[in-house]
Formats: C-alpha cells, sequence, structure tokens
C-alpha cells in the first residue's frame, strides 16, 4: 500500500465503519434538531437571526466574522454542510480539479437526504483524489489554494476535522434519540449496582 493509500485508507475505514453507517435514517426532524436556543443552523433565506448567513439557494447557513467566543452550538444540518463544504469541498476543488466551492456561493441542502447526498459525492471525490495523490505531492505544498504545508499535512487534518466532527454528529443523534427516553433512575440498591 502506499502512503497516500494507507492516509485514505485511515479516513475511509471510519468512514465505512462508524460515521456513514451512523448517518443511516437521518430525518429531517433530526437534522434541524436545535438541542440549545442560539444553535446555528441551516436555514430558509432570510430567517436566520446568526450575524450572516452565507449560501446561495433556497437555504443558507449561520455565520459569522470572526467566530463568535465561545462558538454556538450548531445542529446536524451545520455540521454536515461544515463537512461537506469547509471540510472537503474547498480542498477538492483546489488540488484535485472539481468545481471551486465556496460558503458564499453554495446550495447548503434543506434536507437530510439532500445533504447525505452531497456528502457522499464530496467525500468519494475527496477519497479518490487522495489515493492519487504521489509522494512528491504529499511531500510538497500544493500549487493551488492558500495552504502552504505539506499535502501529507492537509490529508491528516482533513482526516481529524471529518473524526472530530463526525463524532459531534454521532453525539446529536444520540441526544436526539434520547431526549424523551425515561428520566427514571436506575435503582442503585446495593443488589443492583
Amino acid at each position: 500500500m502506499t502512503r497516500s493509500e494507507r492516509l485514505a485508507e485511515q479516513l475511509d475505514w471510519y468512514w465505512r465503519k462508524n460515521l456513514r453507517p451512523r448517518l443511516e435514517g437521518l430525518t429531517d426532524e433530526e437534522y434541524f434538531w436545535e438541542p440549545v436556543r442560539g444553535c446555528w443552523s441551516i436555514r430558509p433565506r432570510g430567517t436566520s437571526a446568526a450575524p450572516m448567513s452565507a449560501g446561495s439557494g433556497e437555504w443558507t447557513m449561520d455565520s459569522a466574522s470572526p467566530d463568535p467566543v465561545p462558538a454556538p452550538v450548531t445542529t446536524i444540518a451545520w455540521r454536515l454542510a461544515h463537512i461537506i463544504v469547509s471540510c472537503l469541498g474547498y480542498r477538492v476543488g483546489w488540488h484535485f480539479g472539481g468545481q471551486d466551492v465556496d460558503s458564499q456561493t453554495f446550495a447548503y441542502a434543506g434536507t437530510a437526504d439532500e445533504a447525505l447526498k452531497q456528502l457522499d459525492e464530496m467525500y468519494g471525490r475527496w477519497n479518490a483524489g487522495v489515493r492519487e495523490l504521489s509522494e512528491a505531492d504529499l511531500e510538497n505544498p500544493p500549487t493551488v489554494g492558500p495552504e502552504r504545508r505539506p499535502m501529507e499535512g492537509i490529508v491528516l487534518h482533513v482526516n481529524r476535522e471529518l473524526i472530530h466532527h463526525g463524532a459531534e454528529i454521532s453525539l446529536l443523534r444520540d441526544l436526539y434519540r434520547w431526549q424523551n427516553a425515561s428520566r427514571a433512575a436506575p435503582n442503585m440498591t446495593s443488589g443492583n449496582r
């Protein structure tokens, strides 16, 4: 296995075994669920209360510049859009000859199914591109795009970002699933610990 194949496989294993299976059955209600007030999300154009909205279609992504501190809690919709556009989309366009992706002109998904199609497409393009990188490509900074570190560092950064945000999405799905579960405490008598 080449180094680029190993780098691609690191993320692809996580994708196949963890993240993508955890996204199966994602409903629109979960996609837009706001666990706390003031969440950032994907919203119909003109309905955001965030300082800025990005996107060119009927749906926009809540944002601000600079990012607020602390950052707001975000929905699954927002996190998927972040992965699709910021983590993968920009870099597919810059490094693998794909169409340029920009947060201001991207058509954000208004349904969970549409977002998952966008995610699958962008992930497939990223993974295929990484697998084709040569040893020289990995050692050198890319000639296109703003990132000026060796390409191997960019690939590792994307791997970390997808694993990090994928875990956040998985946690949000768990919280959504358990939000209405019985809150009765388990019997903690000495015989049932």
